[in-house]
């Protein structure tokens, strides 16, 4: 039986949902003054020490990743991923204007934050796409080595916690670190090699 591809419709719906879900995690962290880790942690860090735009960074530092991408990963993955990020960075950037959030219980942020990161990052692996930065160099060890991309990035995400911990408050940082625990427990359970079949 042949492999099952994704239709060009099927993706484009895709990578709006997951950049969807994924910016409404972002910002439901960053009301709540967390962090979580990758780009994205590091990107929270940087909003908070400097007040620059969370998208205008997270794009920036993703710039680099795209070397990796296009000679590790192929041209079709690293359009999928500029235009994820591209809109990710608007999205998160927009979503403010569109959402007025007053007061968000840090727990629930936390919660639901490491919930909506890690569907939207499993749905955009699903259609062979990202959101840049580590997730690219966690999708290609898993295609070369078969790692799971979810653990890999449950290491990359703590050292970026271990960074934020004299950023943050004590209580701040303990949600931070169930967060970044609760997405990556999403991607390591939900995204393994051989189980999903359609690309």
């Amino acid at each position: 039986m042949g492999t099952l591809r994704h239709t060009a419709l099927e993706d484009l719906q895709a990578l709006l949902a997951g950049v969807l879900l994924v910016s409404l995690g972002v910002t439901l962290m960053g009301k709540a003054g967390l962090v979580t880790g990758g780009v994205a942690g590091l990107c929270l860090l940087l909003h908070y020490l400097t007040g620059l735009a969370f998208g205008k960074i997270f794009f920036a530092l993703s710039l680099p990743f795209y070397i990796l991408a296009v000679r590790r990963l192929g041209w079709t993955f690293t359009l999928k991923t500029f235009g994820a990020v591209l809109l990710f960075s608007l999205a998160t950037n927009w979503l403010p204007q569109l959402l007025a959030l007053e007061r968000v219980d840090t727990l629930y942020a936390a919660v639901m934050g490491g919930v909506l990161v890690g569907v939207g990052l499993l749905m955009l692996f699903r259609h062979q796409a990202s959101l840049g930065g580590f997730n690219v160099v966690c999708l290609w060890l898993q295609e070369r080595f078969g790692w799971r991309a979810g653990l890999v990035q449950l290491v990359l995400d703590f050292l970026i916690l271990a960074l934020s911990y004299r950023v943050l408050a004590t209580a701040a940082w303990a949600a931070s670190l169930l967060g970044t625990a609760i997405l990556n427990l999403t991607l390591a359970i939900n995204h393994r090699p051989g189980r999903y079949l359609a690309h």
